[in-house]
């Protein structure tokens, strides 16, 4: 699988995300939407910041399960239930991103929701990847 990261300069710089991602590979896998649950179903952590590294350690779980690596994500969607915590944290989910997944962004939008599937849950990702 190849990929190019499409950042043109007439827009303003990226920020932990890429503008465009062009993908090239055989096969494309659909992730689901992670939340901060453990393996028995429970919401885990307190803080966003908790939430966030657990939710991307799902996604990432997933993704190597089916034969992925960070750099396929081509695109990710953050769901969280408050946005202005989720930028007021923007620096400290930096780093757990750049720590779990490099720094091959993908495509990203960050959406807030009124809640999500679990009460408890504050953070929710969801994705797809190219693979070779």
């Amino acid at each position: 699988m190849t990929t190019e990261r499409v950042n043109p300069p007439e827009l303003s710089p990226p920020t932990g995300f890429s503008h465009a991602v062009v993908a090239t590979g055989s096969r494309v896998l659909f992730l689901a939407g992670q939340t901060a649950l453990d393996g028995e179903g429970k919401v885990v952590g307190d803080t966003l910041p908790e939430q966030f590294a657990r939710a991307l350690a799902n996604l990432l779980t997933a993704l190597r399960a089916a034969g992925g690596s960070p750099a396929d994500l081509a695109r990710v969607t953050v769901y969280a239930t408050d946005v202005a915590a989720y930028r007021a944290h923007a620096s400290e989910l930096g780093r757990i991103w750049r720590q779990s997944a490099g720094r091959d962004y993908p495509a990203m939008a960050v959406v807030e929701v009124v809640r999500l599937w679990d009460e408890r849950a504050l953070v929710e990702l969801d994705g797809f990847a190219v693979l070779a």
